[in-house]
């Protein structure tokens, strides 16, 4: 059963998204270099399987995944849902410091930034990087120290783009549940993008901040739910939240990938159809650095998964 190319609606918007979505952080080149030729190719392949629906954002490769995207996306005539973020910056570099995108733009380097002349900034450089005429949904990107700035500042310019139609919907993309929530209750958003927080190591996102987005009629987009690899491939010297994993974390995640093995269910699958299990979570984004990765993806979404797995993991507190 295909259920990754099912579209589902993003409230107050009159936006379809597929339940699966391209996440291009691994387009800017993160930890692995990646060729225009495969990037092409990705794209391709995303609208090939009926996935409509693509995340991007000036910080990954510094610019480099939002060109490669814009690139495909111009060759392509099928219909799209863009997302891109701002508060993170691109200025011209003055420092050369290691990054974690092997395929950055030496030529800039990234500041946070959430005045409104930045914001205003950041999405023209997007339409541009991206070579379209608009973008649907805007994010306000790892605002965590940023707060009180990303609410009177850079909301207001991204709520006057929406209500003027440049826009279709306002959103935050954040890993951190506490800044989310706070930011939340102060603007009306229509979606939370939030990353690493509701996984099948980590399940913070579900006490406060679900509750919320389903009060408020927030629709809720899962990333980063294989926590920076480790839940691909819990191994010694896997990350987690971009960091080498703890002892303690990767001896969790093997005894939650030795659990679902005796129950004929990979941990991909189960990483990447846990967040779905919970109603406020709207669709669930995916990277991908090749069309190879995507289609292992769209195959471990639509993987059958019985609901008694769900009910096991619980029962002996693997997850909360």
């Amino acid at each position: 059963m295909n259920r990754h190319n099912t579209h589902v609606a993003i409230p107050g918007t009159g936006l379809k998204i597929t339940r699966l979505g391209l996440g291009t952080g691994p387009l800017g080149g993160m930890y692995t270099s990646v060729s225009d030729q495969e990037s092409d190719e990705l794209i391709e392949s995303a609208f090939d399987n009926g996935i409509n629906f693509f995340d991007t954002a000036p910080f990954y490769g510094l610019g480099t995944a939002e060109v490669r995207l814009g690139r495909a996306l111009k060759k392509s005539k099928k219909a799209f849902v863009l997302e891109t973020k701002v508060g993170r910056a691109l200025i011209p570099a003055t420092d050369t410091g290691t990054t974690i995108f092997e395929d950055a733009d030496p030529t800039v380097e990234t500041v946070f930034d959430f005045s409104a002349k930045a914001i205003k900034r950041s999405i023209e450089e997007s339409l541009n990087r991206l070579q379209v005429e608009r973008i649907h949904l805007v994010l306000l990107h790892d605002a965590e120290n940023h707060v009180s700035q990303a609410i009177h500042e850079a909301y207001p310019v991204l709520d006057e783009y929406r209500r003027l139609g440049k826009i279709s919907g306002v959103g935050i993309g954040m890993t951190h549940c506490a800044a989310s929530i706070q930011i939340m209750q102060e603007c009306d958003l229509n979606l939370v993008l939030i990353a690493g927080r509701y996984t099948l190591l980590d399940q913070e996102a579900q006490n406060e901040l679900f509750p919320l987005a389903i009060q408020k009629k927030v629709s809720v987009l899962a990333a980063g739910v294989y926590n920076s690899g480790i839940l691909a491939n819990p191994i010694s010297g896997a990350r987690y939240d971009y960091a080498p994993a703890t002892p303690e974390i990767l001896t969790k995640a093997v005894k939650i990938q030795a659990f679902l093995r005796e129950r004929n269910v990979s941990l991909t699958a189960a990483a990447i159809q846990f967040p779905l299990q919970h109603p406020a979570v709207t669709g669930v984004i995916a990277g991908a650095r090749n069309k190879a990765e995507l289609q292992e993806n769209i195959k471990d979404f639509n993987s059958d998964i019985p609901l008694t797995v769900w009910e096991d993991l619980h029962s002996a507190r693997l997850i909360s």
